[in-house]
């Protein structure tokens, strides 16, 4: 036998022999990833969810996204530090005192400029964000923080799932499902589909569109807040933290389709498992770069999203 011959069988058989080792490889470290992403991708879709929501009826690109994110981040912090208060317990406070806080931006922010156009909106939101992260730094500093909780862990084969990220999963979904059924079962989250369609035809039936946007901004407020929350769990931040998630989100809700809150969730989880799996072939600094290249090809290819919101 011709000895090239003989080194390509020889060849072969090493690759045959390789190959089930090389795809209990490909099972162990890529699966738990993609599993992890899906899971943390619940929490990024309940984040985008917010931006989404107040795009959807006001038509404004909230930049105080990510600064709202960090406050439910310390929110959650200091009453499980400070009060021994379970993180998952205190995300209900944490709904209740960003609703509040909601209500104020709007009032105080938002209220004479929401007919002002694009732009005004825009500065007064950016606005906003530098008055939160500016105080937040003076009082909080920008050294990490990090909740120390533990919720135990499942093994299923090889996979290992953290309690802390199914919880947060549990909760993103609860969340999303609750939030479906107001807008969909409650006469204000019918309120709010209404002006959303058509804000003037809305008023002409007698619904009060000024208290409805304060509303949907109260809403988009509070999943922010939440979704940092459940955020703070399993990852250190610093009041600077939000404007990760918040370019994140805006990923999410192009991908998703802006306006649309279903779409965000299933952009969330498509995010949150593409950085599950992109760490297992390239190094971590990769991942925003791969995240903003779809982004652009989102845009360019299929500007209305998933689902084909305009």
């Amino acid at each position: 036998m011709p000895l090239n011959r003989k080194n390509k069988l020889l060849d072969l058989a090493a690759a045959k022999r390789r190959g089930p080792e090389t795809r209990d490889w490909q099972v162990t470290q890529i699966l738990p990833s993609i599993i992890d992403g899906l899971l943390i991708g619940f929490v990024y879709g309940v984040a985008a969810m917010g931006l989404t929501l107040i795009w959807g009826v006001m038509r404004v690109i909230n930049l105080g996204h990510g600064a709202t994110m960090a406050l439910g981040m310390f929110c959650t912090y200091f009453l499980f530090s400070d009060l021994a208060v379970n993180p998952y317990l205190g995300i209900l406070a944490v709904v209740v005192l960003s609703l509040l806080f909601g209500f104020i931006i709007y009032g105080v922010a938002l209220q004479r400029v929401i007919q002002a156009g694009y732009l005004s909106t825009l500065l007064a939101t950016f606005a906003v964000n530098m008055i939160i992260i500016g105080v937040g730094t003076a009082l909080f500093t920008t050294s990490p923080r990090n909740i120390d909780f533990s919720a135990g862990s499942i093994t299923l084969g090889p996979v290992i799932l953290q309690g802390t990220r199914l919880l947060a999963a549990l909760a993103a979904v609860v969340i999303t499902g609750a939030l479906y059924l107001f807008l969909y079962c409650t006469r204000p989250g019918k309120a709010i589909r209404a002006v959303s369609n058509n804000r003037a035809a809305a008023e002409l039936m007698g619904i009060p569109s000024s208290y409805v946007l304060a509303l949907a901004f109260g809403l988009g407020t509070m999943l922010a807040a939440v979704a940092g929350g459940l955020t703070s769990t399993f990852f250190p931040f610093t009041i600077l933290s939000g404007a990760t998630y918040q370019l994140k989100s805006f990923v999410i809700c192009v991908l998703g389709g802006l306006g649309n809150p279903l779409g965000a969730l299933l952009g969330g989880l498509f995010l949150g498992g593409l950085e599950g799996v992109i760490p297992t072939f390239m190094p971590v600094s990769w991942v925003p770069v791969v995240e903003f290249v779809l982004f652009v090809l989102v845009l360019v290819v299929k500007p209305t999203g998933l689902l084909g919101a305009k």
